[in-house]
């Protein structure tokens, strides 16, 4: 089991809880994903925050960007400048499925992204 959570993030994992075993939140929310749903999280993430490291050196100071991607059900975004930046996230799986949508801000996005990558590799 893991559990991780700071100012403005949560993340937990129990892979004894069967479908939803992954639960993600932030400030004044919280979901539950199954491992498939979290696995497609984490990697669409850490693309996002590899995109942002390798544009770190063209970026002037003042300078802010917004990367998206869009993978499968998810949509992601990061958007801010060099040293500070949030996370949105959208998942629209299709008629008759849960539809999720979350947000952390710069206070919580680089840790819980760096916590979601714990998860990689977990059955």
């Amino acid at each position: 089991m893991i559990q991780r959570e700071g100012e403005g993030w949560r993340l937990a994992w129990d892979g004894h809880r069967q479908p939803f075993s992954v639960l993600v939140g932030g400030a004044g929310w919280a979901m539950e994903l199954t491992a498939a749903e979290a696995e497609a999280l984490r990697q669409a993430v850490a693309d996002l925050v590899a995109q942002h490291g390798a544009l770190l050196d063209q970026l002037m100071a003042e300078e802010s960007i917004e990367l998206e991607l869009e993978r499968g059900a998810w949509w992601v975004a990061l958007e801010g400048d060099r040293t500070r930046w949030s996370l949105r996230m959208l998942y629209t799986p299709g008629a008759d499925q849960r539809s999720l949508e979350g947000h952390w801000g710069p206070e919580a996005a680089p840790a819980f992204s760096q916590a979601l990558q714990q998860l990689h590799g977990q059955p």
